[in-house]
C-alpha cells in the first residue's frame, strides 16, 4: 500500500476515536432535565355521569354514575351537580330515557319511587308486571331482591281416584323481580350491608302471556321463587342457541349482536319445564298422577212414545 494513503487511513480512525470519546463525554456529564408537573385546574362544575350504557328500564344502583369534571359554560340546571346532590336518593331510581356512557345524567331522564309512571319505566318494551303472594318459605327468606332473577316453582296435589300425587314444578324462569312489597331499593343497616327482611308481595316482569300463566297458577297450588345464578341466564342462551330454538337475525356489527344476546338473555322463559313427584323424595308417595275417578252421568228424563201398538222409550236428549 501507498505510504502517503496508509498515513490518512490512520489520520481519519484517530479523529474518528477522539470524536467518539468526546460525544461520551458529553452525553454522559450532561444531566437528564427534571420534569416539574404542573397542576391543572379544572375549570368548571362536577357533574353526574353515566359511567355505562344506561337503557330504558334500567334501575340506577351505585356503579352506574360518578361525578366528572364539566366545561362550565355547558352545565345546565338538569344536571346532578356535586355539590347539593344526594347520592343515596338516586339508589333504586330508574331510567325513563336511554342514557349513554358518558352522558350527564338529567332530572327528567330518570324518575324515582313513588313518582307517577315509576312502574311503567322500569317495565322493558313490550313486559307486563305481575305481583304474586309469597311468604319467608316460598321467598327464599326474604333474600331476594329488586334486579334479581328467578324462577317460579309451583307445587300443588294432584288428586285422582286414590292417594294424591305430590308434585312441584318449574313453570316460569329467568324472571325478573321488580320490587319486593313496596320497595324497590335494598335495604341497608348502619354498616352499609344488605338486610334481609320478610317479604309478603313480590311484583314481577313478564311478558303478556307468561303473566297469564302466573296469575293462573297461583290458583292451582303454591308459588315458590327459586333464586338463580347471575351466569344462569347467559348459559340457558347459549344452549338454545346450539339446538336451534333461538334463531340469531344476521348481522355483521359486533355491537348490535351483543345487545340482541343481552336482550334475548333477559326474557323470562316458560317452554323448558322441569318437575319433581313425591316418589322422587320418598318411596311411599306416589310417582305418577292417581287415575281420575270415573263419574256416574245422571240419566235425564224419559218419555214413552206410542205408535199404534208399539211403545217406545226415548231418553231425553238422545238422538
Amino acid at each position: 500500500m501507498d505510504k502517503k494513503k496508509l498515513i490518512l487511513l490512520i489520520g481519519a480512525l484517530v479523529v474518528a476515536a477522539v470524536t467518539a470519546l468526546l460525544a461520551k463525554n458529553m452525553f454522559t456529564g450532561a444531566s437528564a432535565p427534571q420534569v416539574e408537573a404542573k397542576k391543572v385546574e379544572v375549570l368548571g362544575e362536577e357533574v353526574l355521569v353515566a359511567s355505562r350504557a344506561l337503557p330504558v328500564g334500567t334501575i340506577i344502583t351505585p356503579d352506574a354514575f360518578s361525578f366528572q369534571p364539566w366545561p362550565e359554560d355547558l352545565v345546565e340546571e338538569a344536571y346532578y351537580e356535586k355539590e347539593g346532590t344526594d347520592i343515596e336518593s338516586l339508589n333504586g331510581t330508574v331510567v325513563r330515557n336511554a342514557i349513554t356512557a358518558g352522558q350527564p345524567l338529567t332530572k327528567g331522564a330518570i324518575v324515582s319511587p313513588g313518582d307517577r309512571g315509576f312502574l311503567a319505566a322500569a317495565l322493558g318494551p313490550g313486559m307486563r308486571a305481575v305481583t304474586i303472594p309469597v311468604s319467608g318459605l316460598t321467598g327464599v327468606a326474604g333474600f331476594v331482591f329488586p334486579g334479581d332473577r328467578i324462577d317460579l316453582m309451583l307445587t300443588q296435589s294432584v288428586q285422582g281416584d286414590g292417594p294424591d300425587l305430590k308434585v312441584s314444578e318449574t313453570v316460569i324462569r329467568n324472571v325478573r323481580v321488580l320490587a319486593t312489597d313496596n320497595r324497590v331499593t335494598q335495604s341497608k343497616n348502619e354498616a352499609g350491608q344488605t338486610v334481609a327482611q320478610k317479604t309478603k308481595l313480590v311484583t314481577l316482569e313478564a311478558t303478556p302471556k307468561i303473566a297469564e300463566k302466573i296469575a293462573v297458577a297461583q290458583t292451582l297450588g303454591t308459588l315458590s321463587l327459586s333464586l338463580r345464578s347471575l351466569a344462569d341466564s347467559t348459559a340457558e342462551l347459549e344452549e338454545a342457541i346450539a339446538s336451534g330454538d333461538i334463531k340469531l337475525p344476521k348481522t355483521d356489527d359486533p355491537a348490535e349482536e351483543a345487545a340482541m344476546l343481552k336482550s334475548l338473555a333477559a326474557r323470562p322463559n316458560s317452554k323448558k319445564s322441569t318437575y319433581s313427584t313425591g316418589g322422587e323424595v320418598s318411596r311411599f308417595e306416589a310417582r305418577t298422577p292417581p287415575p281420575l275417578a270415573k263419574t256416574e252421568i245422571p240419566e235425564g228424563p224419559k218419555v214413552r212414545v206410542a205408535r199404534g201398538n208399539a211403545v217406545n222409550e226415548v231418553q231425553f236428549g238422545d238422538k
